[in-house]
Protein backbone atom coordinates (compact mmCIF):
# COMPACT_ATOMS: atom_id res chain seq x y z
CA UNK A 1 0.00 0.00 0.00
CA UNK A 2 1.31 3.52 -1.05
CA UNK A 3 0.01 6.71 0.49
CA UNK A 4 0.07 9.90 -0.97
CA UNK A 5 0.24 12.83 2.40
CA UNK A 6 -1.72 15.66 0.50
CA UNK A 7 -1.36 18.71 3.06
CA UNK A 8 -3.51 21.22 2.17
CA UNK A 9 -1.99 24.95 1.34
CA UNK A 10 -3.75 26.41 4.85
CA UNK A 11 -2.41 23.63 7.12
CA UNK A 12 0.92 23.91 5.42
CA UNK A 13 1.26 27.72 6.06
CA UNK A 14 -0.69 28.26 9.77
CA UNK A 15 -0.80 24.61 11.43
CA UNK A 16 2.21 22.81 9.91
CA UNK A 17 2.41 20.83 13.17
CA UNK A 18 -0.65 18.98 11.88
CA UNK A 19 1.07 18.15 9.03
CA UNK A 20 3.83 16.42 10.86
CA UNK A 21 1.61 15.23 13.08
CA UNK A 22 -0.36 13.15 10.17
CA UNK A 23 2.92 11.73 8.79
CA UNK A 24 4.58 10.80 12.29
CA UNK A 25 1.43 9.10 12.93
CA UNK A 26 1.19 7.04 9.38
CA UNK A 27 4.78 6.03 10.02
CA UNK A 28 3.96 4.69 13.12
CA UNK A 29 1.36 2.84 11.76
CA UNK A 30 3.93 1.02 9.44
CA UNK A 31 2.18 2.93 6.36
CA UNK A 32 4.49 3.46 3.43
CA UNK A 33 3.59 7.05 2.79
CA UNK A 34 5.21 9.67 0.57
CA UNK A 35 5.02 13.26 0.69
CA UNK A 36 4.92 15.04 -3.12
CA UNK A 37 7.11 18.22 -2.59
CA UNK A 38 5.48 20.30 -5.76
CA UNK A 39 1.49 19.67 -4.23
CA UNK A 40 0.00 22.94 -3.86
CA UNK A 41 -3.62 24.12 -3.35
CA UNK A 42 -6.46 22.27 -4.63
CA UNK A 43 -8.63 25.00 -6.02
CA UNK A 44 -11.18 25.23 -3.39
CA UNK A 45 -10.97 28.54 -2.54
CA UNK A 46 -11.21 29.37 -6.14
CA UNK A 47 -14.05 27.14 -6.78
CA UNK A 48 -16.38 28.86 -4.25
CA UNK A 49 -15.25 31.85 -5.07
CA UNK A 50 -17.11 31.23 -8.45
CA UNK A 51 -14.43 30.60 -10.70
CA UNK A 52 -14.41 27.05 -11.03
CA UNK A 53 -12.05 27.46 -14.01
CA UNK A 54 -9.30 28.65 -12.45
CA UNK A 55 -9.54 25.46 -9.66
CA UNK A 56 -8.60 22.90 -13.12
CA UNK A 57 -5.20 23.90 -13.80
CA UNK A 58 -4.32 22.57 -9.83
CA UNK A 59 -6.93 19.35 -9.89
CA UNK A 60 -4.58 18.54 -13.05
CA UNK A 61 -1.41 19.12 -11.28
CA UNK A 62 -3.09 17.07 -8.66
CA UNK A 63 -4.11 14.40 -10.37
CA UNK A 64 -0.71 14.34 -12.01
CA UNK A 65 1.25 14.07 -8.49
CA UNK A 66 -1.90 11.69 -6.80
CA UNK A 67 -2.29 9.58 -9.02
CA UNK A 68 0.06 7.00 -8.95
CA UNK A 69 -0.64 5.99 -5.52
CA UNK A 70 -2.52 3.56 -3.66
CA UNK A 71 -4.92 6.27 -1.31
CA UNK A 72 -4.30 9.62 -0.63
CA UNK A 73 -4.83 11.30 2.57
CA UNK A 74 -5.22 14.42 3.92
CA UNK A 75 -5.84 16.46 7.47
CA UNK A 76 -8.77 18.15 6.30
CA UNK A 77 -12.42 16.66 5.43
CA UNK A 78 -13.26 19.83 3.50
CA UNK A 79 -10.27 19.31 1.11
CA UNK A 80 -10.69 16.21 0.48
CA UNK A 81 -14.28 15.90 0.14
CA UNK A 82 -13.43 18.81 -2.48
CA UNK A 83 -11.46 16.53 -4.32
CA UNK A 84 -13.32 13.53 -4.03
CA UNK A 85 -16.96 15.26 -4.92
CA UNK A 86 -15.99 18.25 -7.44
CA UNK A 87 -13.07 16.78 -9.46
CA UNK A 88 -14.67 14.70 -11.38
CA UNK A 89 -16.83 17.23 -13.31
CA UNK A 90 -14.02 19.99 -13.27
CA UNK A 91 -11.41 17.52 -15.25
CA UNK A 92 -14.28 16.23 -17.67
CA UNK A 93 -14.13 19.90 -19.01
CA UNK A 94 -10.65 18.97 -20.23
CA UNK A 95 -11.93 15.20 -20.93
CA UNK A 96 -9.80 14.30 -18.36
CA UNK A 97 -10.59 10.94 -16.10
CA UNK A 98 -10.35 11.58 -12.45
CA UNK A 99 -8.18 9.10 -10.70
CA UNK A 100 -7.30 10.63 -7.55
CA UNK A 101 -11.74 11.33 -6.48
CA UNK A 102 -12.18 7.62 -5.68
CA UNK A 103 -8.28 7.36 -3.61
CA UNK A 104 -8.65 10.27 -1.29
CA UNK A 105 -9.49 10.45 2.33
CA UNK A 106 -9.80 12.20 5.49
CA UNK A 107 -7.06 10.86 7.37
CA UNK A 108 -9.89 10.12 10.24
CA UNK A 109 -12.07 8.06 7.40
CA UNK A 110 -8.12 6.17 6.56
CA UNK A 111 -7.51 5.42 10.31
CA UNK A 112 -11.03 4.22 10.77
CA UNK A 113 -11.98 2.86 7.87
CA UNK A 114 -8.69 1.62 5.75
CA UNK A 115 -6.25 0.96 8.42
CA UNK A 116 -9.01 0.03 10.92
CA UNK A 117 -7.00 1.29 13.77
CA UNK A 118 -7.87 -0.55 17.47
CA UNK A 119 -4.81 0.77 19.49
CA UNK A 120 -2.87 3.62 19.99
CA UNK A 121 0.23 4.15 22.30
CA UNK A 122 -0.31 7.96 23.13
CA UNK A 123 -1.98 9.70 26.32
CA UNK A 124 -3.92 13.26 26.48
CA UNK A 125 -5.50 13.70 29.69
CA UNK A 126 -7.60 16.33 28.93
CA UNK A 127 -11.30 16.97 28.49
CA UNK A 128 -12.23 17.81 24.64
CA UNK A 129 -15.26 18.98 22.88
CA UNK A 130 -15.49 17.71 19.25
CA UNK A 131 -16.25 19.40 16.28
CA UNK A 132 -18.21 18.02 13.45
CA UNK A 133 -17.73 19.68 10.41
CA UNK A 134 -20.30 19.96 7.87
CA UNK A 135 -17.82 18.54 4.61
CA UNK A 136 -17.03 16.08 7.22
CA UNK A 137 -20.51 15.07 8.81
CA UNK A 138 -22.49 15.40 4.92
CA UNK A 139 -19.91 14.59 2.06
CA UNK A 140 -16.95 12.22 4.25
CA UNK A 141 -19.56 10.75 6.59
CA UNK A 142 -17.46 11.34 9.54
CA UNK A 143 -20.08 11.19 11.55
CA UNK A 144 -24.09 10.68 11.41
CA UNK A 145 -26.28 13.58 10.52
CA UNK A 146 -28.48 14.82 13.16
CA UNK A 147 -31.34 15.33 10.91
CA UNK A 148 -31.36 11.66 9.29
CA UNK A 149 -32.88 8.85 11.34
CA UNK A 150 -30.07 7.09 11.97
CA UNK A 151 -28.37 5.22 14.58
CA UNK A 152 -25.54 7.55 15.78
CA UNK A 153 -21.50 6.71 15.09
CA UNK A 154 -18.31 9.07 15.03
CA UNK A 155 -15.53 7.89 13.68
CA UNK A 156 -13.92 11.00 15.37
CA UNK A 157 -14.69 10.02 18.81
CA UNK A 158 -13.95 5.92 17.75
CA UNK A 159 -10.68 6.83 17.10
CA UNK A 160 -9.91 9.11 20.62
CA UNK A 161 -11.42 6.88 22.83
CA UNK A 162 -7.95 4.61 21.85
CA UNK A 163 -5.89 7.54 23.63
CA UNK A 164 -5.55 7.24 27.14
CA UNK A 165 -6.58 9.69 29.49
CA UNK A 166 -8.65 11.28 27.36
CA UNK A 167 -12.34 12.47 27.76
CA UNK A 168 -14.55 12.98 24.90
CA UNK A 169 -17.00 15.23 25.12
CA UNK A 170 -19.52 16.77 22.59
CA UNK A 171 -22.05 19.86 22.62
CA UNK A 172 -25.43 20.44 21.74
CA UNK A 173 -26.45 21.24 18.04
CA UNK A 174 -23.72 18.56 17.39
CA UNK A 175 -23.29 19.07 14.09
CA UNK A 176 -24.11 22.47 13.42
CA UNK A 177 -22.00 24.81 11.32
CA UNK A 178 -19.52 27.27 13.34
CA UNK A 179 -20.08 29.55 10.09
CA UNK A 180 -16.97 29.44 8.44
CA UNK A 181 -18.00 27.68 5.34
CA UNK A 182 -14.91 29.31 3.16
CA UNK A 183 -16.09 31.93 1.27
CA UNK A 184 -19.39 32.75 3.55
CA UNK A 185 -17.05 34.05 6.40
CA UNK A 186 -15.54 36.74 3.68
CA UNK A 187 -19.27 37.32 2.09
CA UNK A 188 -21.43 37.49 5.28
CA UNK A 189 -19.13 38.08 8.11
CA UNK A 190 -21.59 39.04 10.84
CA UNK A 191 -23.84 36.49 10.11
CA UNK A 192 -20.26 34.35 10.37
CA UNK A 193 -19.13 35.40 13.68
CA UNK A 194 -22.24 35.45 15.38
CA UNK A 195 -22.76 31.21 13.84
CA UNK A 196 -19.25 30.80 15.22
CA UNK A 197 -19.62 32.43 18.76
CA UNK A 198 -23.09 30.43 19.26
CA UNK A 199 -21.06 27.21 18.26
CA UNK A 200 -17.87 28.21 21.04
CA UNK A 201 -20.31 28.47 23.43
CA UNK A 202 -21.97 25.30 23.26
CA UNK A 203 -18.41 23.96 23.20
CA UNK A 204 -17.41 25.57 26.06
CA UNK A 205 -20.56 24.56 28.29
CA UNK A 206 -19.28 20.71 28.19
CA UNK A 207 -16.38 21.64 30.27
CA UNK A 208 -13.80 21.13 27.78
CA UNK A 209 -10.26 22.37 27.98
CA UNK A 210 -9.38 21.58 24.38
CA UNK A 211 -11.93 22.33 21.20
CA UNK A 212 -10.95 19.07 18.65
CA UNK A 213 -12.11 18.68 14.91
CA UNK A 214 -10.55 16.93 11.60
CA UNK A 215 -10.74 20.98 9.98
CA UNK A 216 -8.29 23.14 10.36
CA UNK A 217 -10.54 25.87 9.05
CA UNK A 218 -13.10 25.30 11.33
CA UNK A 219 -10.94 25.75 14.32
CA UNK A 220 -9.30 28.45 13.04
CA UNK A 221 -12.64 30.22 12.37
CA UNK A 222 -13.42 29.72 16.17
CA UNK A 223 -10.30 30.39 17.59
CA UNK A 224 -10.85 33.57 16.16
CA UNK A 225 -13.85 34.19 18.05
CA UNK A 226 -11.97 32.75 21.66
CA UNK A 227 -8.85 35.27 21.04
CA UNK A 228 -11.01 38.42 20.12
CA UNK A 229 -12.89 37.39 23.25
CA UNK A 230 -10.56 36.40 25.61
CA UNK A 231 -12.03 33.08 26.21
CA UNK A 232 -10.53 30.23 28.24
CA UNK A 233 -10.48 27.27 26.05
CA UNK A 234 -7.66 25.90 23.81
CA UNK A 235 -7.59 24.35 20.39
CA UNK A 236 -6.19 21.26 18.41
CA UNK A 237 -6.73 18.96 15.78
CA UNK A 238 -7.73 15.46 16.51
CA UNK A 239 -4.38 13.94 14.67
CA UNK A 240 -2.31 15.80 17.08
CA UNK A 241 -4.37 13.99 19.67
CA UNK A 242 -4.36 10.85 17.96
CA UNK A 243 0.14 11.26 17.62
CA UNK A 244 0.13 12.33 21.14
CA UNK A 245 3.63 10.87 22.64
CA UNK A 246 5.01 9.90 18.89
Amino acid sequence: MKVGLFIPCYVNAIYPEVGVASYKLLDYLGVDVDYPIDQTCCGQPMANAGFEDKAIPLAKQFEELFGKYDYIVAPSASCAAFVKENYPRLLEKEQHFCRTSGKIYDLCEFLHDILKVDKLPGNFPHKVSVHNSCHGVRELHLSSASELNIPRYSKVRDLLSLIEGVEVLEPQKVDECCGFGGMFSIEEPSVSVCMGQDKVRNHMATGAEYITGADSSCLMHMQGVVSREKLPVKFIHVIQILAAGL
